[in-house]
């Protein structure tokens, strides 16, 4: 790619790239995007030929909300509208029914404390409501799942925020390749990494792998990990955007999964914990959509933990677990299939992103636009959809909007 002259980039065919791209296309206008993987989805990736394995993003969250399942929907998509395995107690080895009630009614009453926690209050660390005793550890798993670390580093102030109207559906093909298919029709460069912004001209100068690419505006929609002006360089730079990246880093929840022979001994869509007495383990989802096969979930410390013990060792881990409930014969009807170490993911380096206590209003000082000329999207910078693909969808959309309403 020799210099190129273009009215707008969009660094990014992740889902807030993919949603201003066609945001933009349907105003009569057509943006470049600039994607630095040989594919499109960012975080949102359906392994080809697995018949819908997400190793990304893999439920529309809020779904009678979420502006993706109506996209879903009139695009012919089978949607799921089985309860998620973690709204329903599955009965499991050493973790019988009244102990998931107990532990149930702990969780409810942590987030029911933050989310009843006062915006004039200062923030602190979202632990200081987990209920003390033998539910901590587990509670600390939990968090992992869906923050991506433990309770000590989670904003009280970001977690209150957070809005979850508790509906949970699926996309039977995979979420992927749902966010994929929406880039179909727009000009995407793949395997094109963007290493430098020059904002300091008339035009603004994107350096990247294949060339330079001049626009009057430019789309940022990076993680939050890799606004760390290191990653891509800004000149001049953007000292504010540093700082309220590495307020909102990116958590870790990796996923595996297991083939499983004789699967039908277990009800499809259910779930169990690997342990109950510590926040290192896996959450294990079985026969979801009915298939032969095993979902394990791994967050924070421990997921980064697997991810350095090297390739292999979040099956292991897995398939030891589950023998550890169902007897060690039980191995040998397990077989790893896939997965993704989202951390050591140059173009990733982390699943989502989680406000540090004190951090949760760098959100909005992250997606604020610099000049009228640089704009900025992705889940990071959602005040209340973060952490999902329907929150970056909505900032790439706002993006879009901004950029034709001149700049405001």
């Amino acid at each position: 790619m020799a210099t190129a002259a273009q009215a707008i980039v969009i660094v990014g065919a992740g889902a807030a790239g993919i949603a201003a791209a066609r945001r933009l296309k349907e105003a009569g206008v057509a943006p470049v995007v600039l994607e630095a993987r040989d594919r499109v989805g960012g975080r949102a990736w359906t392994l080809a030929g697995s018949g819908g394995l997400d190793l990304g993003c893999g439920w529309l969250h809020s779904a009678d909300q979420n502006p993706l399942t109506a996209i879903a929907e009139a695009g012919g998509f089978a949607i799921d509208r089985t309860p998620p395995p973690w709204a329903r107690p599955t009965p499991q080895p050493g973790f019988p029914l009244d102990e998931q009630r107990a532990f149930r009614e702990a969780l409810m009453e942590m987030r029911e404390r933050l989310d009843d926690f006062p915006e004039d209050e200062p923030d602190r660390a979202a632990a200081s409501f987990a209920p003390a005793g033998r539910w901590r550890p587990l509670l600390d798993a939990v968090s992992t799942y869906f923050s991506g670390t433990e309770l000590d580093h989670v904003s009280a102030r970001d977690f209150s925020r957070y809005d979850d109207t508790g509906v949970n559906r699926r996309v039977v093909e995979g979420y992927g390749t749902l966010i994929a298919g929406e880039a179909a029709g727009l000009d995407v460069t793949t395997g094109c990494p963007v290493r430098r912004i020059d904002h300091g001209g008339r035009r603004i100068r994107v350096e990247t792998g294949k060339g330079i690419v001049e626009a009057d505006k430019v789309i940022v929609t990076l993680p939050a990990s890799l606004m760390d002006g290191e990653a891509v360089v800004f000149d001049p730079p953007l000292p504010e955007k540093i700082e309220a990246a590495a307020g909102l880093p990116l958590g870790l929840a990796d996923k595996v999964f297991l083939s499983l022979d004789g699967a039908e001994e277990f009800e499809a869509d259910s779930r169990l914990f690997g342990r109950t007495d510590r926040a290192g383990t896996g959450a294990y989802h079985l026969r979801p959509f009915g298939r032969p096969v095993i979902e394990g979930y791994f967050g924070g410390a421990h997921a980064a933990e697997l991810e350095a013990a090297g390739e292999g060792a979040f099956a292991d881990f897995a398939m030891n677990e589950l023998a550890g409930l169902f007897g060690g014969n039980f191995r040998r009807r397990l077989r790893p299939l896939a997965h993704h170490a989202w951390g050591s993911d140059p173009h990733a380096r982390g699943s989502y992103s989680c406000a540090l206590p004190g951090r949760a209003d760098g959100r909005e000082v992250l997606a604020a636009p610099v000049d009228g000329r640089l704009f900025f999207a992705g889940e990071a910078c959602s005040r209340s959809d973060y952490s999902t693909a329907h929150g970056a969808w909505r900032t790439g959309v706002a993006a879009a909007k901004a950029v034709l309403a001149g700049g405001r």
